[in-house]
């Protein structure tokens, strides 16, 4: 079993693997006893996505392996399937891949034999960080269908939003998105941000990807804030009951103000706290084929 996408789980398996994720974080235990050894294979930076796998693997009882492409063969030219075929050749019962490659799992899917799981694609998808999500939101609100969120930033160059929009509408919310024109995803429902606000359950940030920008934002970090950013005022205008999320690394004052990173209305550190029984969740099925 591979995990690429949430495209390709129904939404009840989606519910099954929240479930379990909640079983962990209320104190379930599954121990490999340091049989099963997880490779983590990062070719792009990460904090959250590496050290919470890294951290969920501990969890299990496997072993982990990490993988730095900047001292590897990587740099003398080798390809990604050699890398993971080397992995798989020592006996590693699974790969966690971060790679700026969209979908660069098609090279992998018919000659890998271990289980895949993506810790993020390029511009494409990032399934785990999805399903932490939806924990939170599940735990928040105790369902999906109704509910309303605004993503809000740098739309087109994130994988956050492109596999959120599609497994939260799928799930029953309605996902507008707003942020400047230029970011835009075509196709997805764009607002104006202000005039969304108090309507909406959610409001989920991200941060301007500039390491995936051809050119040079028009906004200077100022502008933006002003324009796009949350900040108290912004905060004010919320609906009772609506929270923040943001999948992070944040920019403070620039897309959230510093003030809101930890305020009462910010769910952004359960986030990560979550992502850890999530990644648990994941690994255990994939480990377990289940």
């Amino acid at each position: 079993m591979n995990i690429f996408t949430l495209k390709d789980f129904s939404t009840e398996e989606i519910n099954q693997i929240l479930d379990e994720a909640e079983e962990f974080k209320n104190g379930k235990k599954v121990d490999f006893k340091g049989q099963k050894v997880v490779a983590n294979l990062f070719f792009e930076p990460s904090t959250r996505t590496h050290y919470s796998f890294d951290k969920a693997a501990y969890n299990l009882g496997c072993r982990t392996q990490n993988f730095e492409a900047a001292n590897s063969s990587v740099q003398k030219g080798e390809t990604l399937y050699d890398t993971v075929k080397f992995f798989e050749s020592i006996g590693c019962d699974a790969v966690v891949i971060r790679h700026p490659k969209e979908n660069y799992y098609e090279d992998l899917i018919e000659r890998i034999k271990i289980p895949v799981v993506s810790g993020g694609d390029g511009t494409g998808n990032h399934p785990s960080q999805s399903l932490l999500d939806l924990m939170t939101i599940r735990e928040e609100f105790g369902h999906f269908e109704g509910l309303k969120i605004v993503i809000v930033g740098d739309i087109v160059h994130s994988r956050v939003a492109h596999s959120n929009y599609e497994i939260m509408q799928r799930l029953g919310m309605e996902v507008y998105t707003s942020g400047p024109r230029e970011f835009e995803e075509a196709g997805y429902n764009y607002v104006d941000f202000d005039k969304i606000l108090p309507e909406v359950d959610i409001v989920m940030l991200l941060r301007v990807q500039h390491e995936r920008h051809h050119d040079l934002m028009r906004l200077t970090t100022d502008e933006y804030h002003q324009m796009f950013g949350l900040n108290q005022k912004r905060v004010d205008k919320m609906k009772e009951g609506a929270i923040i999320m943001h999948p992070a690394p944040f920019n403070r004052n620039v897309e959230i103000a510093d003030e809101i990173v930890e305020c009462a209305q910010s769910r952004i550190f359960r986030q990560m706290e979550n992502g850890v029984f999530v990644r648990m969740a994941l690994l255990n099925r994939v480990l377990t084929n289940d």
